[in-house]
């Protein structure tokens, strides 16, 4: 049963606390519900100690600890992620609060690592969840449904994935204490059209140029592997490599067309890095051999240097729509990754065995 407090009462908000805090994860719910008047208390393990997020802008002391706090004082507990929750599931008063606040019927609003409190206190059995892809095993393995979405609400666990999706899950931590409306200006969780970006920056989140520069970064990248693709295709002799290289070619297109669109929507253009890394692609091809072996490794080389550069932009901006297109570009990479290691390793490894086994009677000495 979900406890639902008088809506006219101030609701007290209780949000978790440790070191290494992915910072918006803290930072956007805090600033969301105290601007609309709720009560939020910090609590950490520790009262006479300062903790810092990952990035340096959270550095805060506690109100209160976990051990001191009562889970029936208090309407929702929020726990965010980043390195903060691997540390908070080892605090055995941090996951009683949590389990208490759950079993009290208390809103429980858990993000990205978040639910490794959840996992820790046995709170996800049967429970659809959501949460950083890279906990979703542990999700499943502790007994959740997992779903990839920005949102899940299941009775009174709501749940969500990445900075991406803070002002949404903000806004339907907001509506379920009571706060929503025409009044608030809020728009519905539901709603992907909505201009989220903006409400997270209100709150302490990525501001336009942040994200700005974000989408140039990637389109930067994008035009650099395309131009060096096309210039690996026409060195290839490989036909099977060749028409690998165009198959991802064409995906690249399709990737720079969806950043330079959204770059458009929201009233910019691609920065200089941006326009003239298609030159500096030309300039490193050129000096490159004729091998077709070496155009495939680095082919190879140029999608994982993507993975890690757009696996980093996936996880740093609290704007689901420049989210969505980073982690659309992450997955193709990776997918294309693999294709060309097989291809790889076909063309090398072909006709190479693999070392047998010496017996002690043959090893001289």
């Amino acid at each position: 049963m979900v406890h639902h407090n008088n809506h006219s009462a101030k609701k007290r908000v209780a949000i978790l606390i440790e070191n290494a805090v992915e910072d918006v994860e803290f930072l956007v719910p805090y600033n969301g519900l105290k601007q609309a008047g709720m009560d939020v208390v910090v609590l950490g393990p520790r009262v006479n100690e300062k903790f810092k997020g990952k990035h340096g802008k959270v550095n805060t002391h506690p109100d209160s600890t976990t051990s001191e706090a009562i889970a029936a004082e208090f309407d929702a507990v929020v726990i965010p992620g980043g390195m903060a929750p691997d540390k908070m599931r080892r605090n055995p008063n941090t996951v009683r609060f949590v389990q208490q606040a759950i079993h009290q019927g208390k809103w429980v609003a858990a993000v990205c690592h978040g639910p490794q409190v959840l996992i820790e206190g046995d709170l996800l059995k049967g429970k659809q969840a959501t949460g950083f892809s890279a906990i979703s095993k542990d999700m499943i393995n502790a007994g959740a449904n997992y779903r990839d979405q920005p949102l899940v609400v299941d009775g009174n666990l709501i749940t969500s994935r990445e900075p991406g999706d803070l002002a949404i899950f903000t806004t339907a931590i907001l509506s379920r204490l009571g706060y929503g409306g025409k009044e608030a200006a809020l728009p519905d969780e539901k709603d992907t059209s909505a201009e989220w970006w903006k409400l997270a920056d209100a709150w302490g989140g990525s501001t336009k140029g942040d994200i700005v520069r974000g989408l140039n970064t990637a389109l930067a990248g994008e035009r650099y592997s395309l131009e060096a693709l096309e210039k690996y295709t026409e060195k290839e002799s490989d036909t099977e490599a060749k028409s690998l290289f165009q198959e991802i070619i064409a995906q690249k297109l399709r990737h720079i067309e969806k950043l330079e669109t959204y770059l458009h929507r929201l009233g910019e253009k691609p920065s200089l890095a941006a326009n003239i890394a298609e030159q500096y692609a030309k300039v490193k091809t050129a000096l490159t051999g004729s091998d077709d072996v070496y155009q495939i490794r680095s082919a190879l080389g140029d999608l994982q240097t993507g993975i890690g550069d757009v696996g980093n932009l996936c996880t740093m901006f609290t704007d689901p729509v420049a989210t969505a297109i980073f982690k659309e570009i992450y997955t193709d990479l990776w997918k294309y990754e693999q294709r060309l290691v097989q291809l790889y390793r076909k063309r090398v490894g072909a006709g190479v065995q693999p070392p047998q086994p010496t017996t002690g009677a043959a090893v001289k000495m």
